[in-house]
């Protein structure tokens, strides 16, 4: 039987293996700890004694509070929060040259953040620098027509109804050159005044 610690302390050293982009045999290497142990810990059917975690939190560059926090994250009992934003409300905001309003501008240290953005940068030079981000984020086209640009790949053409999920980190740009557009941002975290 597989206790709650085990899984929850798999579960966050997977989060963390995978934030850095590593395969268990880099994180192995990198541990030293052997590949089937990790395989394991990570499905919860193993704990592990106080040396190997220790390996683990310098290879993953986290100490045992870090950890700690990783597994309280996957833990969170539901909050009841809600917040209700009215058409032409909500927090102004800019992403990259975009204005736009914030949803549930209201609360903190929310999981993820909407926001609704007015597009009308028609090319790279008018849009300026690549907006980049914290973790993972999801566009999705209200009105008109989005060129998506991101160094990773080439321009993506998003009518609409499309979407695309991707990696803000990676830095983007959002285009409207058939005239203006309005899309869905969804940010990881809480969204900052600009960005």
């Amino acid at each position: 039987m597989r206790s709650r610690l085990s899984e929850k302390s798999g579960a966050a050293i997977r989060k963390l293996r995978l934030a850095r982009g590593w395969s268990l045999a880099q994180l192995s290497e990198q541990s030293g700890v052997p590949i089937s142990t990790l395989s394991r810990v990570e499905l919860g059917q193993n704990a592990l004694n106080y040396d190997k975690l220790i390996r683990l939190c310098r290879a993953l560059e986290v100490d045992l509070e870090g950890l700690v926090t990783r597994e309280a994250e996957g833990s969170v009992a539901p909050s009841g929060r809600r917040s209700v934003t009215r058409a032409g409300e909500g927090g102004q905001v800019r992403v990259g040259p975009a204005g736009g309003r914030a949803a549930a501008a209201d609360l903190l240290s929310k999981s993820f953040s909407p926001v609704i953005l007015e597009v009308s940068a028609t090319t790279p030079e008018a849009h300026g620098p690549a907006v980049t981000g914290d973790g993972e984020a999801y566009l999705l086209v209200l009105s008109g027509q989005v060129e998506f640009h991101n160094h990773l790949y080439a321009p993506l053409s998003l009518a609409t109804g499309d979407g695309v999920y991707f990696d803000a980190a990676s830095g983007y740009l959002v285009l409207a050159p058939k005239g203006p557009a309005r899309v869905l941002l969804v940010v990881s975290g809480d969204m900052p005044a600009d960005r």
